[in-house]
């Protein structure tokens, strides 16, 4: 015997199913695309280029800016601890995020701060060469844009799990350095390998340090630093005078993170855990070092996965970079700049919310279910329920 719903189905002409069928496809089609595709236009459409203070008063030869988009943690999961639905999920996310602000936004350059991979530091060959793979597929860019990506932990492994192969493994696909110059439009950035800078005189790290010294001397040599003297800078290769920013992976050192703010700093019973030197951030030893040897006038920053801005001997901006993937936060985000090489300006640019995207999906689900009961008659749909209830007032 059938049941009642089976029977109201039954009973439907052919043509009205067919047609509510198509109704219900185009439907789900159209929630799918809003929230895999075009979601992610309508957020980062709002997002703008901040302007440098006194830039319509610059000589002519500053106003050229240069606009990076840097963004930190992307953790692409890897073949051991990487699900294959929360690979697909998080990483289309990241795509769509990355390919989405390229398109509306044309940066001139990217910086990604370290992590880029989620299990690079004990990943095999094979492994390895997969999670490049993706990452290139993820990442791609024109021509027109420039990537430049850090060394991070999970890359390379903390500092007990750094082996020369997997630095240079890193290097080769990435062309990273540390204490390598990068210097676009007069403007000099600094990369470092802030897993390196452990002091203990591994050979990693007094090469990375090395470098480090070599490099500060020049970039001091070149805006004539009173404590450089003319006979010491003579030979040495001149460089864009513009003060530099520092790019890394770890932050600078710092007791927690309880003075960060902002809807993206870390939770309220994470914020007063103290931080571990050399595994949370720098020690303060290696953190005293880079401020000295570079006097930078902006240090970025990633690796706790949440916002944070600090001032370092109250002058020098230090920006952590929250996480760009869904796995890390609720809310990712990248940081917008707009800089010259005496001033810069930063804005930070909010990617669609997770749970955001779940509740309209939850939303959509509900209503879905409530279309189908009311088409095979189980759910009475209000208007006819009001219609009926107004035909029996009459009749009475």
């Amino acid at each position: 015997m059938l049941s009642s719903s089976s029977t109201a189905v039954k009973n439907l002409p052919l043509k009205r199913r067919l047609c509510f069928l198509l109704k219900l496809v185009g439907f789900v089609s159209s929630v799918l695309i809003f929230c895999e595709f075009l979601i992610y236009y309508v957020v980062i459409f709002q997002c703008r280029w901040p302007n440098v203070k006194g830039g319509a008063h610059m000589a002519e030869k500053e106003t050229s800016v240069l606009k990076a988009i840097i963004l930190a943690d992307t953790h692409l999961l890897g073949e051991i601890k990487g699900h294959w639905l929360d690979k697909l999920r998080r990483e289309w996310q990241m795509e769509r995020s990355f390919q989405t602000a390229l398109w509306l936004l044309q940066p001139d350059i990217v910086f990604i701060l370290g992590d880029v991979f989620d299990e690079g530091k004990w990943s095999s060959p094979q492994a390895w060469a997969d999670d490049v793979r993706r990452f290139q597929k993820m990442f791609r860019h024109s021509v027109f844009t420039e990537l430049v990506v850090i060394a991070g932990n999970h890359d390379i492994g903390f500092h007990y799990e750094m082996t020369t192969y997997k630095v240079k493994r890193f290097e080769k696909v990435f062309n990273f350095t540390s204490g390598k110059l990068i210097t676009r439009k007069g403007i000099n950035f600094v990369l470092v390998n802030s897993v390196a800078m452990e002091g203990d005189g591994c050979a990693v790290c007094s090469t990375s340090e090395a470098k480090l010294v070599a490099l500060s001397h020049k970039l001091n040599c070149s805006q004539q630093k009173p404590n450089h003297s003319k006979k010491r800078c003579s030979d040495v290769e001149k460089l864009p005078a513009s003060e530099p920013i520092l790019l890394q992976h770890y932050p600078l050192y710092r007791k927690n993170d309880a003075e960060c703010t902002g809807e993206d700093s870390a939770p309220p019973e994470e914020k007063n855990i103290p931080f571990t030197e050399k595994y949370d951030v720098l020690s303060q030893e290696a953190s005293q070092k880079l401020l000295w040897w570079f006097q930078p006038r902006l240090i970025l920053s990633g690796h706790t996965h949440s916002a944070c801005e600090v001032l370092h001997a109250g002058k020098i901006p230090e920006i952590s970079v929250p996480s760009f993937s869904w796995r890390n936060r609720n809310n990712p985000s990248f940081i917008m700049g707009s800089i010259t090489p005496t001033d810069f300006s930063l804005q930070k640019c909010f990617l669609p919310f997770e749970s955001r995207v779940f509740t309209i999906y939850c939303a959509a689900g509900a209503l879905l279910v409530i279309l189908v009961l009311a088409h095979v008659q189980l759910l009475t749909p209000p208007f006819y329920f009001a219609q009926r209830l107004i035909s029996k007032h009459k009749a009475v």
